[in-house]
This record gives C-alpha cells, sequence and structure tokens, in this order.
C-alpha cells in the first residue's frame, strides 16, 4: 500500500477530533443539534487552518444517514463516500481553476435538482475569493435564494476580495492561526501514535516553522522523519529548517546587553559555520524582543510555546526599555532588507552592528589611537533610560552628590530625578505620604493602577536611591489619602492660568469695544494657552 502523508492520514474525521477553532466548532455544533441551519457559510482563514476540513466534516454531519446531528456516525455510507471524497452529493470546486463565468453557470445548472443519494445537495467552494465578478454575478441569485434541499460552503484566505453582497449572504467564521504550544501538542500526539521517538524541543521548532498552520506543521514533520531517519532532534531539525539553535540567540542579546561588538562579531562567525538562514534569525530575534518588551511592561510573556519565561526574566533586568524598542526596530528592518545586503551573513552582522551604533545617546568609554584598531565600547547612556543597568547605577551613586533628607516637594523631586516613559508617568501620578526609615511611602489613584508594576517601582526606587546617597525602598498604596499629585497640580494650574487668561481678555478695552459697537461675544471657550516654550 502507498505512503498516506501525515497531512492526511490525520485529517479529522469529526469536530471532536478538531485541534483549536473552538469558536467556530461551537457555533456549528449547536445549530445541528439544534436544527437551526444557514444556507451559505463561508470560513476564512489562513493556509492550514482547517477550512476545508471543517466544511467537510460539516457536509457530513448534514447527510449522515443516522440524521443530521453534530457528532456523525462515519460508518455509513454517506460518511464513508464523503471521508473518501466520492460523494456524488458533495460538489467540491476549486475555484482558482474555475474563474470563469460559463463554469459557475454549468455549476449551478444542476442546483434545481434534488440531491441524487443524500439529504442535501452541499457546493463546497474553495478559494472562493478567485472567481471573476462575472462569476459572482451568476452565483449571487442562487446564494440568496437557494432551493432548501441546497447548502453552500464557501473557503477563502482572501475574503477581503469577496463583493459585499456575497458576504452578507453568509453567516462568516473567522477561523484563527494556531499557537505554537496547540500544534506541538498535537505534533506530540501523532508521533506517539505513529511510535515515532521526538524530542519535545524539535517538535516546538518545528510547531514555530510552521507559523500557525497545522498543515504546515505535519508536512514539515513529515520532512523530518526522512531527515532524521530515526529519532526527531532538535539538531537535526534545526539544521533541516536552517534555524538557529535558541541558545545562540540568548547569546546574542547576552552580547546586545553588555554592548559587546567584538563579541556579536565573533557569535556570527560561529553561528555560519551552520550553514543558517540568516532571515529567521533576525525574525528569532525580534520574536524575542517583543516577548522581552511585554515582559518589562506586564512581569510576564507569552507562554503558548516552549521558551524559558526566567530568560526573558533576566534579559528584561539587562536591556533598558527603549534599548529593546530600537533592537526590536532595527532587527525587523534589517530582516526586511536583508536581500539587498552584499550576503545574508553581512545583513544580520550590520544589523546586530546597527543596533549598538544607534543605541540611545551612547557615550565612548576610553578611546583608540587613528588607525590603532582598538576596540571602544558604548557603555554609560548620557541621559537616563527607563531601566539603568547595573553598571550605570553604581556610576550614577558614585558620581552623584550626597543630599541630606528633607520632606520633599514631590512634583520638583519627580522632574530632578531624570525619569521618563511610563516610570515618570507612575511617579506624576503618585503624591507623597511620608518615609519610614528608608521606605518612602507614595499614594495612588486606584483609577492609575494599571501603572503600577514591580519593575518601574524598582527603577524609581533606585533613582531616588541615587539622588539622596543612600538605599531607599518605595512602597505604593493604593486608594491611601493623599495630596495633590503632580498630575493634578500640574492641571489645576493650567486652569488658574486659563481662567486669568479669560478674564485679562474679558477686561481688555478692545474686546469691550468690540462688544459696545458690533455686539461681538467673547467665546471663552475657544481660548488655549501657549506653552512659552513652543511659542517660538
Amino acid at each position: 500500500m502507498s505512503y498516506l502523508v501525515l497531512a492526511r492520514k490525520w485529517r479529522p474525521k469529526d469536530f471532536a477530533d478538531t485541534v483549536g477553532q473552538e469558536h467556530v466548532l461551537q457555533a456549528l455544533i449547536n445549530a445541528l443539534d439544534s436544527g437551526r441551519l444557514h444556507h451559505a457559510y463561508l470560513f476564512t482563514g489562513t493556509r492550514g487552518v482547517g477550512k476545508t476540513t471543517i466544511a467537510r466534516i460539516l457536509a457530513k454531519a448534514l447527510n449522515c444517514e443516522k440524521g443530521v446531528s453534530s457528532q456523525p456516525c462515519g460508518e455509513c455510507s454517506a460518511c464513508v463516500e464523503i471521508d473518501e471524497g466520492r460523494f456524488v452529493d458533495l460538489i467540491e470546486v476549486d475555484a482558482a481553476s474555475k474563474t470563469k463565468v460559463d463554469d459557475t453557470r454549468d455549476l449551478l445548472d444542476n442546483v434545481q435538482y434534488a440531491p441524487a443519494r443524500g439529504r442535501y445537495k452541499v457546493y463546497l467552494i474553495d478559494e472562493v475569493h478567485m472567481l471573476s465578478k462575472s462569476s459572482f454575478n451568476a452565483l449571487l441569485k442562487t446564494l440568496e435564494e437557494p432551493p432548501p434541499h441546497v447548502k453552500f460552503l464557501l473557503a477563502t484566505t482572501d475574503p477581503q476580495k469577496l463583493p459585499a453582497t456575497v458576504l452578507s449572504r453568509c453567516l462568516q467564521f473567522n477561523l484563527m492561526r494556531m499557537t505554537p504550544r496547540l500544534i506541538s501538542d498535537r505534533l506530540a500526539h501523532i508521533c506517539a501514535a505513529e511510535s515515532i521517538e521526538a524530542e519535545t524541543k524539535a517538535l516546538a521548532t518545528i510547531a514555530r516553522a510552521a507559523d500557525g498552520s497545522m498543515r504546515d506543521a505535519l508536512s514539515l514533520l513529515d520532512q523530518a522523519i526522512a531527515y532524521c531517519g530515526g529519532k526527531i532532534d532538535e539538531p537535526q531539525v534545526a539544521k533541516m529548517l536552517g534555524t538557529i539553535d535558541r541558545d545562540h540567540v540568548v547569546r546574542l542579546l547576552r552580547l546586545l546587553a553588555d554592548n559587546d561588538a567584538s563579541g556579536i562579531v565573533n557569535a556570527i562567525r560561529e553561528i555560519d559555520e551552520q550553514f543558517p538562514n540568516y532571515s529567521r534569525l533576525l525574525e528569532d530575534l525580534a520574536r524575542d524582543l517583543q516577548r522581552i518588551a511585554v515582559y518589562q511592561v506586564v512581569g510576564t510573556c507569552d507562554s503558548e510555546d516552549d521558551l524559558n519565561e526566567q530568560e526573558f526574566a533576566e534579559l528584561s533586568e539587562a536591556l533598558p526599555t527603549a534599548d529593546v524598542q530600537l533592537y526590536y526596530q532595527v532587527a525587523i528592518m534589517g530582516r526586511r532588507d536583508l536581500h539587498l545586503a552584499p550576503d545574508p551573513r553581512s545583513g544580520a552582522e550590520m544589523t546586530l552592528l546597527r543596533m549598538l551604533a544607534f543605541r540611545p545617546a551612547a557615550a565612548v568609554e576610553g578611546g583608540s589611537a587613528p588607525g590603532g584598531g582598538a576596540a571602544t565600547r558604548a557603555t554609560v547612556a548620557k541621559t537616563p533610560s527607563s531601566k539603568p543597568t547595573a553598571v550605570q547605577v553604581k556610576r550614577q551613586e558614585a558620581a552623584a552628590p550626597v543630599r541630606s533628607w528633607a520632606e520633599p516637594d514631590w512634583s520638583a523631586l519627580v522632574g530632578q530625578l531624570g525619569l521618563s516613559g511610563a516610570v515618570r508617568l507612575l511617579a506624576t501620578n503618585c503624591a507623597y505620604l511620608r518615609r519610614d526609615g528608608s521606605v518612602v511611602h507614595l499614594g495612588l489613584d486606584p483609577r492609575s493602577e494599571s501603572l503600577l508594576t514591580r519593575q518601574r517601582k524598582d527603577t524609581l526606587a533606585e533613582r531616588l536611591s541615587t539622588h539622596f546617597g543612600e538605599k531607599l525602598t518605595v512602597e505604593i498604596e493604593l486608594g491611601a489619602e493623599t495630596g495633590e499629585t503632580p498630575v493634578q497640580e500640574e492641571s489645576r494650574m493650567a486652569d488658574e492660568r486659563l481662567e486669568a487668561a479669560r478674564q485679562t481678555l474679558e477686561a481688555d478695552p478692545n474686546v469691550q469695544a468690540l462688544k459696545d459697537m458690533f455686539g461681538a461675544e467673547l467665546k471663552t471657550d475657544s481660548i488655549e494657552l501657549i506653552n512659552p516654550s513652543q511659542s517660538d
């Protein structure tokens, strides 16, 4: 017997065996069990997520000889013939190859006739967006008022190309891309059933490479079985896909955090020996930078695959927030322009070096004689980032003058700490309460609770410690009785300035003259203050 590829062998035969897409399956199951069936269904989504598979299962549920049900028996002649693709009343059409209006008219000529064997005559039109405008026009009337024995199941990867008149006549279901974790779990199940030995990390690598498509994942698994020969392990799979060992990506991120340009060049030299896919290297780098950015904001990251969250915790501490944003942008731009480089290796290498060259306000430590070739390393930011490195904090503490503590004007103090971004936003929405020993207590309105994270609080404590030359910690209390916060103070002062401006205009002799002569009215709501620093 000829070999049947995994994508066909493991295609789900019923809704219970379908992986993911619960939002679609639940709607179809409820409709089948309650008998509330529409005449036209449209399934949209990227390739390999189950559009045609779900449509075939729906066709089976409609024509099962044991009755319309969300659980077709799979044993009657109708179910077996649909599974084998030879059921006479399931008409499958590939719209990509039959785009002409004559093809559509030939297809619809038999709509009026009753099904030959089944309960319903089902038209499954794949890639329906490929039909011509004339074909859509020919389909519209039948799609609007089909005979009771006809059901239309349409599938497309590009619903934007469908006319609104077609969309309005269908129940539309958008199938989602599958997560790496969902795909890798399914691959593990299949490997166990097929008695194939496979490492979890290897399957996770295949799942990420599939990019949300279960069919692509099964095709890659077939390829990995052939490539690895026996056991599917991560090094072999990485070599097959041209991907980089995750340890190399983490190493590059640590080198970026250390601002080690020579280390990056050496790392790329070692990676090049594995004949890597440099586009995928930059893609993996950008993906990890995105997760680091998320971790810095919310204290956790996407756990839909098998990546180590502890690594992201360490890297989020080592990389300033501004640097992460810059590196991410440089990575995706470098990947986009990789084909313009003299060769992929030099393109990836220059992308990484560009990250260091454009690091925000980097200062150069040490120097080198002209032509001497000595490496210089940018280490300390001239302007403070929202999350300074440990080296930056130590140097700032050494250079900062010692200030004695006094009950502070919190608004003025916030301006002196050099805060930026979300940390500054948190500080300006807090009010000073008191100091107990080395603990500074602040109050935060519960409405601004979303600004409060452990990382931002720790950064604020570091800046206060640096400013006063002593180790301080910060405790922020929600809903505490607080005084005026810097934000509230600024708002109040702006209101006072605006009111003063209105009174000045009302008292202006020229304004009074215009009122007296022409009955003019001063629209006080239109008065706006101009920031003196921006008026030049």
